[in-house]
């Protein structure tokens, strides 16, 4: 896949990686603590930068970020029974703030794709 239909897919698949990354950080980030906390926020550090690096566009961060935000939204609502999913303590919100830090760093300090042509029409 080329061109516009290609970059879709790409970040669909970022977006989806985001949720799957915010449900496994929230089953870590409780069942290990604090190590898990770390290896959770580690892991969406790493999709977050990772999909800026591939696309060279802050869309790349912006995308998995947006997955593991409603990932985490979603997982935060309460159920009718009146349970969560996450756990009432301060590793709780480390997570979710840290991985909310994360993901607007990884989006500011994106690498733009025009600092790598090295053709002479961006001169």
């Amino acid at each position: 896949m080329k061109g516009r239909a290609g970059r879709i897919a790409v970040y669909a698949v970022l977006a989806v990686l985001g949720a799957v990354v915010a449900l496994a950080g929230a089953l870590v980030q409780a069942g290990w603590f604090p190590l898990g906390l770390l290896l959770a926020l580690g892991g969406a550090v790493a999709l977050f930068h990772g999909g800026a690096r591939l696309t060279r566009t802050k869309t790349g961060a912006a995308a998995p970020a947006g997955g593991w935000m409603l990932a985490v939204l979603l997982l935060s609502s309460s159920r009718p029974e009146g349970d969560f999913f996450f756990g009432t303590g301060w590793g709780t919100y480390a997570f979710l703030l840290g991985g909310m830090l994360a993901a607007v760093i990884c989006a500011t300090f994106a690498p733009s794709g025009y600092l790598f042509r090295t053709d002479a029409t961006t001169r």
